[in-house]
């Protein structure tokens, strides 16, 4: 009986040594989980999460991925936890959850990726200057501000509607498309004018770039980092009252994570706290992803072999050695 009691005291003590064992294998596996990125399907974040998701894999040892979705969607998985980064908040163009994430804590600023960033209405610089190389002349040599575009109805009129200026707006979705309608409304622009909503971020690039290569007037919404805008000289319209659309034409645009990520991976969150880029650095790999038919991933690869002074400054450097030796 004694040798029966002791066989099976073994066989428990067995039994919870391999449960132990499980459960301290899942903690070590949770402190490892993927690292979770948001993409709203616009380059110049994904070249940001690749860049981080890079230094991330190599030189921490996390898995990490991007989810896409629209900004509303995205913005509640970084609240509710399903996604952990979000690499470019363009805050003012979300203010109110981005206020409510903050305030409650669910979302946690870590750094401010660039504050020399721009969006609103622009035309090519030759609408207004000409261009003598190209032959161009002045187009609207007073257009300066965005009411002025009452002056230019017929300059910019809309191939559809010959009684009807047209402006090119942001793509359906974003914030900031609203924003931008509720301003044309604000200067009576929407009497004269028709507002024109692209598909994707691509049409309204592709429609700049036809119209900048002929030559043609063009004006409509953007913003800078956008390889249209490393790649053409375009010039802002601005201001003269405060409008929805000036409330969001300068911003830091800020990293920010979800609540759990200091905690679960803090020396990922302080690399991230350290993360500062610019417009031009985004401009340039955009251009460079335009013209030579390149993937985010490549463009990233590139800052950082020629940016190594920039983001070694980021991590520690035994960090920086990994990363050095998985990307040659």
């Amino acid at each position: 009986m004694k040798k029966k009691t002791l066989l099976f005291s073994g066989i428990l003590l067995l039994i919870a040594m391999m449960l132990l064992g499980g459960c301290n294998s899942q903690a070590s596996g949770d402190e490892k989980e993927p690292i979770i990125f948001a993409d709203e399907n616009w380059a110049s974040l994904r070249f940001h999460n690749e860049i981080a998701g890079t230094i991330i894999e190599a030189g921490y040892g996390y898995e990490t991925e991007q989810r896409k979705g629209s900004a509303s969607a995205l913005l509640t998985g970084l609240r509710e936890g399903d996604i952990d980064v979000h690499m470019e908040i363009w805050k003012q163009n979300n203010i109110e959850t981005y206020n409510d994430g903050i305030e409650s804590g669910d979302f946690v600023k870590l750094s401010v990726n660039f504050d020399d960033n721009y969006q609103g209405l622009y035309v090519p610089t030759y609408v207004i200057e000409g261009d003598p190389e190209r032959g161009i002349e002045p187009m609207a040599p007073n257009l300066k501000y965005i009411p002025d575009l009452a002056d230019y109805e017929d300059l910019f009129q809309d191939p559809g509607d010959k009684e009807n200026g047209r402006i090119i707006g942001a793509i359906p979705g974003w914030e900031v498309s609203e924003l931008t309608f509720e301003t044309m409304k604000e200067y009576g622009l929407d009497e004269q004018f028709n507002y024109f909503r692209p598909g994707s971020e691509a049409a309204i690039n592709t429609s700049l770039a036809d119209a900048y290569k002929n030559g043609e007037p063009w004006v409509g919404y953007n913003y800078e980092p956008n390889w249209v805008m490393g790649k053409y000289d375009m010039t802002p319209l601005l201001e003269k009252k405060d409008t929805p659309l000036s409330t969001v034409a300068t911003q830091n645009v800020e990293i920010v994570s979800h609540k759990s990520l200091p905690e679960r991976a803090p020396e990922v969150t302080e690399f991230l706290k350290n993360y500062q880029t610019t417009s031009e650095i985004a401009n340039n790999a955009l251009d460079y992803m335009q013209n030579e038919d390149a993937s985010a991933h490549e463009a990233a690869i590139k800052f950082l072999k020629e940016e190594e002074a920039l983001w070694t400054e980021w991590v520690p450097e035994e960090v920086a050695t990994k990363v050095k030796e998985a990307i040659e």
